[in-house]
C-alpha cells in the first residue's frame, strides 16, 4: 500500500490523530505540536487503515501502543472550523457560530442574536406638541424593560426642552415590533441626564429586554444599537464602543458634570431613546445623541448610571443631586509631575481629586476649601476619582461630610462639607 515505510508512518500517524480529533505530539520533543483536522469519512478511512497497517506490519510495533490506546489526545475542537456535532450543517451550508466554540470570539450569528434577543422589546414613539397653530411631532425609540410595560427612552422626546419649566410636550404614542400601538403616560424625566420612563398599559405581559453593565465595557468591544431612525423601524446597526467614559465637557455640555458611552454606530434622528446592546442581548446603554455632520461619533447614557437615575425616582420621585460647589479634576502621575514643576510647594501626593476652583458662596468655600487644595479622603475613604466623590455622596443633601485636603508644603486640613442641592442653573 505505501511504498516508503517512514512516509507511510508520518501520514498515519497524522491520520490517526484527526480520526481522534487532535493533537499530534511528538514524544522525543514535548514542545512540538502538530494540529491536525479532517472530516467525519476521511478520519474514519485513515482510523482504518492504520489499524490494520499497525497490527500487520513489525516497523509499527513500536508506535503500536501509543495510536490504539496510549496516545496522549487533546481536544481540538475549541478552535478548529466545525465542531463534530456541526460537520452536517457546516457541510450543507448551515448557520454555524464559531462564537459557540471560542467564548467572547465574534461569530457570525453574534449580532443578529443579540438584535433578536432586544428587538421584540424596542418600540418606536411619537409625541405631538401642539404650539398655538404649530404642530410639531418627534420621533424616537425606547425598550420595554419589564413585561408591565414600563419603558426607558430619551426626556428630550417627550418634554420640552426649550420651556423655563420643563414640562411634558402633549400625548405619547407607543408602537411595538408587532404592530400594536398604545398611549404612553410620562412617569419620570430627568434633563439633565436625558433620561424618562414611560408605561403602557396592556392586558397582556409585553416582550421586556434585560439590563446588563456597563461599568466592566472596554474600547473595542462590540455593540449593537437598534431603534427608528428617520422613521425607518426595527432598524439594527453595529459597531464597537470607542470610549468608554466620554466626559460631557468633551463635548461642550455645560453644567453638571456626565459621563457617555462614546460608540461607532451608526446613529441618527429617531434613534434617540433606543438601545445599545452588547453580544449577549443585554441593555448597556441608552443612545441619546450623536454629533451633526460627523459619523461614527454617537453617545449613549452609560446603563449603570440610568439604573441609579430610575432609583431615585422610584426613592424620590425626581433625581436628588448633592451640589458642593468645587470644580475638580482627577489627579495621574503626568499632571502630577507637570504640576511640581510648575510650583515646588505643590503637596507630595500620588493620587487624589485636585480643586482648581470654588465656587462663591458654595457649601464648599463656607467649609473653607481653597484653589490648589487635594482631596484624598471623602467621609474617611481615600479618593482617586471625582467619580468615586460622587458616589459616596449619593443623594445625600444636608448631611454633612468630613474630608481631608492636603494643601501647599504638605498641610494637613479636615474640613466639613454639607451638601446642597443643585438645581437647574447649576
Amino acid at each position: 500500500m505505501f511504498r516508503n515505510p517512514r512516509r507511510a508512518a508520518l501520514l498515519l500517524a497524522a491520520g490517526a490523530a484527526a480520526a481522534g480529533a487532535g493533537h499530534l505530539l511528538d514524544r522525543g520533543d514535548s514542545a512540538t505540536v502538530v494540529t491536525v483536522s479532517a472530516s467525519a469519512p476521511l478520519r474514519h478511512l485513515l482510523s482504518t487503515a492504520a489499524t490494520g497497517l499497525f497490527s500487520s506490519n513489525p516497523l509499527f510495533a513500536p508506535w503500536q501502543g501509543v495510536f490504539t490506546g496510549g496516545f496522549p489526545i487533546l481536544n481540538s475542537f475549541a478552535c478548529a472550523s466545525v465542531p463534530p456535532a456541526n460537520l452536517s450543517n457546516h457541510a450543507s451550508g448551515g448557520n454555524s457560530d464559531d462564537s459557540r466554540c471560542c467564548p467572547g470570539c465574534l461569530g457570525r450569528n453574534s449580532i443578529a442574536n443579540a438584535a433578536a434577543a432586544v428587538g421584540p422589546a424596542v418600540v418606536n414613539i411619537s409625541c405631538m406638541q401642539e404650539n398655538g397653530w404649530l404642530r410639531e411631532k418627534s420621533l424616537g425609540s425606547g425598550t420595554i424593560i419589564d413585561p408591565d410595560g414600563t419603558i426607558l427612552t430619551c426626556a428630550h422626546l417627550v418634554t420640552d426642552f426649550q420651556s423655563t419649566k420643563p414640562g411634558l410636550k402633549g400625548k405619547v404614542s407607543v408602537s411595538l415590533q408587532d404592530g400594536r400601538e398604545f398611549e404612553g403616560i410620562v412617569l419620570n424625566f430627568d434633563h439633565h441626564s436625558d433620561i424618562a420612563v414611560l408605561k403602557i398599559k396592556s392586558k397582556t405581559p409585553l416582550p421586556a429586554a434585560r439590563l446588563g453593565s456597563s461599568c466592566k465595557l472596554r474600547p473595542g468591544d462590540w455593540v449593537v444599537a437598534l431603534g427608528c431612525p428617520l422613521s425607518l423601524q426595527n432598524t439594527v446597526t453595529a459597531g464597537i464602543v470607542s470610549c468608554v467614559d466620554r466626559k460631557s465637557s468633551d463635548l461642550g455640555l455645560g453644567g453638571i458634570r456626565r459621563e457617555y458611552l462614546q460608540t461607532d454606530c451608526a446613529i441618527n434622528i429617531g434613534n434617540s431613546g433606543g438601545p445599545l446592546v452588547n453580544l449577549d442581548g443585554e441593555i448597556i446603554g441608552v443612545n441619546v445623541m450623536k454629533l451633526r455632520d460627523a459619523d461614527g461619533l454617537s453617545f449613549s447614557v452609560p446603563i449603570d448610571y440610568v439604573v441609579k437615575i430610575v432609583e431615585h425616582f422610584k426613592k424620590n420621585g425626581r433625581v436628588v443631586r448633592p451640589w458642593l460647589g468645587l470644580k475638580m479634576l482627577d489627579l495621574n502621575p503626568m499632571v502630577i509631575a507637570q504640576l511640581k514643576e510648575r510650583s515646588s510647594s505643590f503637596p507630595d501626593v500620588s493620587k487624589g481629586v485636585l480643586v482648581p476652583m470654588v465656587t462663591p458662596g458654595s457649601p464648599a468655600e463656607r467649609a473653607g476649601f481653597a484653589p490648589g487644595d487635594v482631596v484624598t479622603e471623602f467621609d474617611g475613604k481615600p479618593v482617586e476619582t471625582i467619580k468615586e466623590i460622587i458616589g459616596i455622596m449619593g443623594d445625600k443633601v444636608g448631611v454633612p461630610f468630613k474630608v481631608l485636603v492636603k494643601r501647599a508644603n504638605n498641610v494637613h486640613v479636615t474640613l466639613t462639607v454639607t451638601p446642597e442641592e443643585a438645581d437647574a442653573s447649576r
